[in-house]
């Protein structure tokens, strides 16, 4: 089945609806200040909104804390449940399925990220010019919190594989922030049940050639100590889920997913063989067939120049 094309400007609706999805796993010392900072946030008053939390099979009184949290803001906030730890990209799964806005964003529980950038990361939503928005760390015109190198290489690293692979230019694949369409996410499937969310929606969403934004974000990271759960071992994940999408055809809830190698026919790479093919072409003409019929085949149109020579010689 063809990608459809979003690229064009969205008629947005009038007061359109955001849910913000925020996934919880042991996290009750947070919930709070992180509710307290989500309703305080000024777009609220011209955008309406709902609070989608999902607990994770916490263990610490997340759960007992976000009912309470609900019983305080009823008509903002519900409450979903898992019986048992899934993991990040389950309860995102989850809170996508209960979500009833237009628009939606996801929100890590840690205060990691400042509500306050909600505003830039939906602004090319609201404006109908995106179908997604990434909030980068590392474009950031605003403050970061100096953190540990390695993590920061792992994100750089895996990122420039995402993009070498779903042939983008984003500076920040791993980030917290993201934000789309409803209607769009709901129909990819979304597999990955723990950190791997983050590069398989990525790379889904370039090959449903989508408009994706990404807008300047601060960043607060956590130590190991204040409770940060990314370890070394979900970079290793990250990358062969990057690897796994980039080389299937799985983007379609309706639709069969079909194995191989897609890299050589994704967008960029059709575009760089329309160039240099006719160059490859032009400069062979000018060699002997002899010459030429020592090189690898490539198949291009009689118009170009070359062609007949390539075509009409063959190794001896």
């Amino acid at each position: 089945m063809a990608g459809k094309s979003y690229y064009h400007l969205h008629l947005v609706p009038a007061n359109p609806r955001v849910s913000i999805l925020i996934p919880v796993y042991n996290e009750a010392e947070y919930l709070p200040a992180l509710i307290a900072r989500l309703l305080a946030v000024p777009l609220w008053e011209e955008v309406p909104i709902e609070i989608v939390a999902v607990d994770d099979g916490s263990t610490d009184g997340s759960a007992q804390t976000l009912d309470e949290l609900a019983r305080l803001h009823p008509d903002v906030i519900r409450v979903i449940r898992h019986t048992r730890n899934r993991g990040k990209g389950a309860a995102i799964r989850t809170a996508i399925e209960h979500a009833s806005g237009e628009f939606a964003v996801i929100q890590d529980s840690d205060l990691e990220y400042n509500p306050l950038d909600l505003a830039r990361v939906l602004a090319p939503l609201l404006e109908g010019h995106a179908d997604a928005v990434f909030g980068s760390r590392f474009a950031s015109s605003g403050e970061r919190r100096v953190m540990y190198f390695w993590h920061s290489l792992a994100n750089h690293f895996l990122t420039t594989v995402g993009n070498a692979v779903a042939d983008l230019n984003l500076t920040d694949m791993e980030t917290g922030y993201k934000a789309f369409r409803l209607s769009l996410v709901r129909s990819i499937p979304l597999r990955s049940n723990g950190f791997g969310f983050d590069p398989e929606i990525t790379v889904k969403l370039a090959q449903r050639r989508v408009a994706l934004y990404e807008v300047p974000i601060s960043y607060r990271g956590r130590t190991y100590e204040e409770g940060k759960k990314i370890g070394a071992w979900d970079a290793v994940s990250a990358l062969c889920v990057v690897l796994w999408y980039g080389l299937r055809r799985d983007i379609y809830r309706d639709g069969a997913s079909t194995v191989g190698w897609r890299i050589p026919s994704a967008p960029g790479w059709a575009r760089a063989y329309s160039r240099l093919a006719p160059v490859w072409a032009t400069s062979r003409a000018t060699w002997p067939c002899a010459v030429n019929s020592t090189l690898p085949a490539i198949s291009m149109p009689s118009t170009w120049p070359g062609s007949a020579c390539v075509s009409s010689s063959a190794p001896t």
